[in-house]
């Protein structure tokens, strides 16, 4: 985790302390529900208990694992320090990868919850500046070209539809990955009852794996980070796109400048779009844990720890950085600078050359083939391209246009509104009755 694209909420739930504190209630937890099937004192379980308000001491974690050379030992060794002879009976019947993988899915499952409500924060900036624009008439563009009028509002309508998807994705990725195993070693219950298995699950607010060999199976979290992956590839398709818009050949909108800002060492009239290229950097990296995720699937056996290498660095890595991009890209929405003078110069740059579909269709329905009406208005089109020509003024300069257009049938082929009629509905179906 690089402290300049982390924030204190998401970091904090990887902290070594978080951890072992999780590690603590998961061994309680379990101490509760032998102690009530009989399996060990309740006394027991009550002196584990006492250790609640410890503040357990990483570094002498460290220190007892640097000659374990086993993590969760080294954790039991230094919680018996406080819990006295009664912590023999903590992890009875348990195995290590009971509490690292109960452990990390309540970890990731609080992480989702973050990311979350940073989705519900940017899905509100993004509605309201939708509506903000939403007959804004804009230029569409098609392989970064010209091709027919759209509305700044429908932008940001599409981007909130595809976050809201993303938001149902991640929500249900948080469900499948809300799982608990305690079921001992190679997953038999061998030596624990699966009710203790079934405590722990409902304490911790997750669900008993059904079948957990040795580990919960890692096809959940590799649709966890694939998640996380798709919903990074979201915020760059955005951050693409007004990147884009910001260039100076174009400036329909831009990031916020802030008074004192600086956009270059050497040339003082730069703004530069410096957020979102940021965030198409972030989202390269929360994708690029999404494989390492999916190769995690393929364990030997009923167990190895190849993943557990992998999930110590994706774990933090991914959720920190997202929630990061997340609160990034809400910011610039919500800071957006929208320039519709700008954006009605750039749709009337080729003097009309945007409604030549209408054209088309309107010689089609005059009786001409679509063969040679593609070809005359294609004829004019490129005058306009070539020679910087008048689109309307070659159409109706055009004879054989003319033999099926009169100028007002020409000149009604130009309205933008005819362009966004249907806005309305756009709307209706992305926010409903909003």
């Amino acid at each position: 985790m690089i402290p300049r694209y982390s924030r204190p909420e998401m970091t904090a739930i990887w902290e070594p302390a978080t951890r072992f504190r999780i590690w603590f209630e998961i061994e309680a937890h379990a101490c509760d529900a032998q102690a009530q099937l009989g399996v060990i004192p309740k006394s027991a379980a009550e002196a584990v208990w006492k250790a609640k308000d410890v503040d357990f001491d990483v570094a002498r974690i460290d220190e007892i694992e640097r000659e374990v050379k086993h993590d969760v030992i080294a954790f039991l060794t230094h919680l018996a320090e406080f819990v006295g002879p009664e912590a023999r009976f903590v992890h009875q019947g348990m195995t290590s990868s009971d509490v690292l993988d109960t452990c990390l899915n309540v970890q990731l499952t609080r992480a989702a919850d973050i990311l979350i409500k940073d989705m519900d924060a940017l899905l509100a900036a993004l509605k309201r500046r939708a509506f903000e624009h939403k007959d804004t008439v804009c230029i569409g563009r098609s392989h970064g070209i010209h091709a027919e009028p759209v509305t700044f509002g429908l932008k940001m309508a599409q981007a909130y539809a595809e976050m809201e998807r993303n938001r149902d994705r991640l929500v249900a990725a948080r469900t499948e990955v809300a799982t608990c195993a305690i079921s001992g070693a190679v997953g038999t219950f061998a030596n624990i009852d699966p009710r203790v298995e079934e405590h722990v699950a409902k304490a911790m607010g997750l669900r008993p794996e059904p079948v957990s060999t040795q580990v919960i199976p890692r096809d959940r979290h590799a649709m966890f980070f694939a998640t996380l992956g798709v919903i990074a590839s979201s915020i760059e398709r955005l951050a693409t796109e007004i990147r884009h818009l910001q260039r100076t050949e174009v400036l329909e909108a831009e990031e916020y400048f802030s008074p004192g800002q600086k956009g270059s060492s050497a040339m003082p009239h730069k703004r530069n779009p410096v957020l979102t290229e940021n965030l198409t950097g972030l989202a390269r990296m929360v994708r690029a844990y999404a494989l390492p995720a999916m190769e995690n699937v393929a364990l030997w056996h009923e167990r190895d720890i190849s993943h557990s290498s992998v999930e110590r660095m994706i774990g933090p890595d991914a959720t920190v950085t997202l929630d990061f991009a997340l609160v990034r890209l809400t910011g610039v929405i919500d800071k957006l600078v929208v320039y519709p003078d700008n954006m009605a110069r750039n749709l009337d740059k080729f003097r009309g050359l945007v409604h030549s579909q209408r054209v088309l269709l309107a010689l089609t329905q005059k009786g001409v083939s679509r063969e040679d009406s593609y070809r005359l208005v294609q004829r004019n089109a490129m005058k306009v391209w070539e020679q910087g020509a008048d689109f309307m003024a070659e159409l109706k300069a055009d004879p054989e246009v003319r033999a099926a257009l009169s100028d007002a049938e020409i000149e009604e082929k130009f309205d933008l509104g005819y362009h966004t009629k249907h806005v309305d509905t756009i709307f209706a179906r992305v926010f409903g009755d909003s």
